[in-house]
């Protein structure tokens, strides 16, 4: 391990950065002295274009369209707001990944390395549950975690993968409108916040990381289709994993070149003096990377670099129409699965009974998707995911729930896709105490105006879906579910 200095952080860290900073790395240095900032991402997927009363008069990101900073003695995590999806927690700085991918509602995304989640949550916000978005993670336990953000944020178009990235270039060769590769990396940019990643760092670790972003890079060039886009993004300061890698990527891919992001305003350039090649063309694409510096703004340290192939194009989209509800759905992809498929008759008749005592328009769950059973769980998944064979799925699509002795049991997942305008039996309960004591597991009793309440009811706070219940006789039997369950 090196050896820390006064201030924390590594030796030969600090040496590196004085080196590459020179006059500006006092102010750079004295950053890691100041408290760091704090933000969130509204969803727009659950609030429309609409800002909450709660966070409405705190300081806008100005770089994220949705995102917010918040003091850290707010806790926005302990609100009932945060297990409704009402908004993601994220790092302000890493806000402009996706800004920069501009994903559109109808494409083909893929988040390579995506855990925990508060990228591909974003890119899902910007797409509107329209097209399909395909959220990577190597990592059996992050992909877990990624796959619960993803259900908690209400999406509906993306399956969740738990690959190496060269297992995906088989099923997606030329695949994909967009790519964010937010690589994994020495981490220098999170010191701040991470003593785990100043405690790991050496100049090794540098070089590892960026031989193992120089093969994640390619994997995405091949799952790009012509006229796409890869945002690749670090946390980090080192050369050799931002502009470097960007150089030695365009020595390989020639046909790929850099665009300056639509966020890029707010950020500092590149630095084509800290790359070998010092040619017009390569000095231009290298300027045209960000540089996210924490003496500069408020935020930790990144890079970010919008990769096209080719000359910039739009793919033109399945056009986004109501489809009706297949009497028979699709089998699943994974080989030798137990159960798939079976009495799809059965399976989508139990469905039907179910939106009958519901949900007001069961074809607003299908727009764009088609159903698959697994075993007892039906799913309904986008209609732009190929076959999903040899593939390691986690999730695929929206959790419409599972099927026990001839009816339905509605997921968590479809509670937090729905909003209390599709549905024909809600429940609002606030943000406050009963809001806690649903969110613990707790029974709730009916007020008096809504006693005729009977069956599966959409449980609201503040209007925006929490969870299932079950009403019979003025009561509300909780199915929050148990892992979930606040102590």
């Amino acid at each position: 391990m090196e050896k820390l200095t006064g201030t924390g952080l590594p030796e030969a860290f600090v040496e590196k950065m004085q080196k590459l900073l020179g006059e500006e790395a006092e102010l750079f240095f004295d950053s890691y002295d100041h408290v760091r900032s704090f933000g969130l991402r509204v969803n727009p997927l659950k609030c429309g274009n609409l800002i909450p009363d709660l966070v409405s008069e705190w300081k806008k990101i100005p770089w994220a369209s949705e995102g917010f900073y918040y003091d850290e003695t707010v806790r926005p995590g302990k609100h009932p707001y945060h297990e409704a999806g009402v908004y993601y927690i994220q790092e302000p700085s890493a806000m402009a990944v996706a800004e920069a991918l501009e994903p559109k509602p109808g494409e083909r995304i893929l988040d390579l390395c995506a855990a925990p989640g508060g990228k591909s949550t974003h890119l899902a916000g910007k797409m509107d549950q329209q097209g399909l978005l395909v959220c990577n993670e190597i990592h059996p336990a992050r992909a877990k975690i990624l796959a619960q953000n993803v259900e908690r944020m209400g999406i509906a178009n993306a399956v969740v993968t738990n690959m190496e990235p060269a297992g995906l270039v088989d099923t997606f060769t030329g695949f994909f409108d967009g790519i964010v590769v937010d690589a994994p990396c020495s981490g220098e940019g999170m010191f701040r916040k991470d003593e785990n990643a100043r405690n790991e760092w050496s100049p090794d670790h540098v070089i590892l990381c960026a031989n193992r972003q120089d093969g994640i890079l390619d994997c995405a060039a091949q799952m790009l289709r012509v006229g796409g886009r890869i945002a690749y993004s670090t946390c980090t300061f080192s050369p050799e994993e931002n502009e470097q890698a960007v150089e030695r990527f365009l020595e390989r891919h020639p046909e790929f070149h850099v665009e300056r992001p639509i966020c890029a305003e707010h950020f500092a350039e590149g630095h084509p003096e800290w790359c070998s090649d010092q040619t017009a063309a390569s000095a231009a694409n290298i300027q045209n990377t960000v540089r996210i510096w924490p003496h500069k703004v408020d935020g930790e340290g990144h890079f970010l670099a919008l990769l096209v192939k080719g000359e910039r194009s739009e793919r033109k989209t399945t056009e986004n129409v109501m489809i009706r509800v297949e009497e028979k759905p699709a089998k699943t992809g994974k080989k030798g699965a137990k159960g798939a498929g079976k009495n799809p008759q059965t399976d989508l008749s139990d469905f039907h009974t179910f939106c009958e005592e519901l949900i007001i328009d069961k074809e607003i769950l299908a727009n764009g998707r088609r159903f698959l059973t697994f075993g007892d769980n039906l799913y309904l998944i986008p209609n732009e995911m190929p076959e999903m064979t040899g593939l390691k799925i986690l999730r695929p699509g929206l959790h419409v729930g599972t099927l026990k002795k001839g009816r339905l049991e509605p997921s968590h997942a479809l509670a937090l896709f729905l909003k209390e305008d599709m549905v024909k039996k809600s429940l609002e309960i606030g943000s406050g105490e009963q809001a806690e004591r649903y969110l613990k597991g707790e029974t709730l009793s009916i007020p008096e105006e809504s006693q005729n309440l009977k069956g599966w009811v959409l449980v609201t706070c503040d209007g925006y879906s929490l969870g299932f219940g079950k009403a019979d006789r003025g009561v509300l039997k909780n199915h929050y579910p148990k892992g979930l369950r606040k102590p």
